[in-house]
């Protein structure tokens, strides 16, 4: 999902993309324009000015993996979190869903299947050509950081592995925009790998992983109000459980 990490190695039980992975600490050198090495590592802050080249990076990134990540997650069991959206939406069905990153198009597809209305979104254009292919969907080339959305159009939004890819510099703002193009008392689902709070590079990719009292923070700060949460995948301890599941509608 544009966005949503690749790990081959990863099990495919580990439903949505990968476990978290160990960051190695990269800042965006503010007098070089370049990339850093950090010495050390903990909560880091991007300027905005910065936040734009940093998103191109993990796009590209995902350019040139595009039939690498299809080939290692089309098959990934994300039914908990079709069935926490769907369930969520107080409107009458058919919906109309936002898939937020949709990648390939694996849910999109399935939404399409089920009657809905699906529209996806990805800053990817690969995963973008992918996605039509696969779904017949209508699907937008938009990055993350420059969305142009309609307001109070969709039922639901679907960002499965999608939304740690932002900086924390502009998630505020993102959110505020998935709000607007909801329809009153629409649902966002949100999963996202969960950490304690670090942010930075991890092989190309920006991520960031949160703890639940942090990604609360930042959603109900949006205009939401939280329906519920679960850690993924189902059924084991919750250290073996790296997925943070969150449900909310709009307030």
């Amino acid at each position: 999902m544009p966005y949503g990490l690749y790990v081959p190695e990863v099990p495919d039980d580990l439903s949505e993309q990968k476990a978290p992975p160990k960051i190695r600490k990269q800042v965006v050198g503010e007098e070089s324009g370049g990339m850093t090495q950090g010495k050390s590592y903990g909560p880091l802050r991007v300027d905005v000015e910065q936040s734009h080249p940093i998103s191109e990076m993990t796009i590209a990134h995902y350019d040139r993996m595009a039939e690498a990540y299809w080939e290692g997650t089309r098959d990934h069991d994300v039914s908990q979190n079709y069935t926490a959206l769907l369930d969520a939406i107080e409107n009458d069905p058919p919906y109309s869903i936002l898939d937020l990153g949709c990648g390939p198009g694996r849910d999109l597809r399935h939404f399409r299947s089920l009657g809905h209305d699906a529209v996806g979104l990805d800053g990817s254009k690969e995963f973008v050509a992918m996605a039509r292919a696969y779904s017949g969907c209508e699907v937008l080339h938009q990055d993350f950081l420059a969305m142009a959305l309609p307001e109070s159009r969709f039922d639901g939004v679907f960002a499965n592995a999608s939304l740690f890819h932002v900086p924390s510099q502009e998630l505020p703002r993102v959110l505020l925009e998935l709000r607007k193009a909801l329809k009153p008392r629409g649902v966002l689902f949100c999963s996202n790998p969960r950490g304690n709070n670090e942010e930075g590079f991890s092989d190309g990719r920006y991520s960031c992983f949160f703890d639940l009292d942090t990604w609360r923070n930042f959603v109900r700060a949006a205009g939401f109000f939280e329906v519920g949460h679960y850690y993924r995948p189902p059924g084991r301890p919750r250290h073996q459980q790296p997925w943070l599941a969150t449900v909310w509608r709009k307030g």
